[in-house]
């Protein structure tokens, strides 16, 4: 079993735009929409676009390469064919640190 890794300080994470970490050679991004803290890998699953530079309204995440979207909210399900899921991990709070299980 993985174990949590500290990836990021909880004011480090701003509303509305990704910040990217690097996990044991793993980009992931972390998103913060409302109170929910969110990490996705920053790799889209139809071409392999950087999912961490795109837009984000709401909990869905936009692929800035070919518009694909994932529904953080929805374990990461593309909103265009729920089959399709973008690799989404574990998030915990430990005070202002920002834990996430790979």
């Amino acid at each position: 079993m993985a174990d949590f890794v500290k990836v990021a300080i909880l004011a480090e994470i701003q509303e509305n735009q990704g910040k990217l970490v690097s996990v044991n050679g793993t980009e992931v991004a972390l998103y913060k929409v409302g109170a929910c803290i969110y990490a996705l890998r920053n790799i889209c699953p139809h071409k392999g676009g950087p999912l961490g530079e795109g837009e984000i309204q709401g909990s869905v995440v936009t692929c800035p390469w070919h518009g694909w979207e994932f529904d953080l909210a929805d374990a990461g399900k593309c909103t265009m064919n729920e089959i399709i899921e973008a690799k989404m991990y574990p998030v915990k709070q430990e005070g202002d640190a920002v834990l996430i299980e790979i």
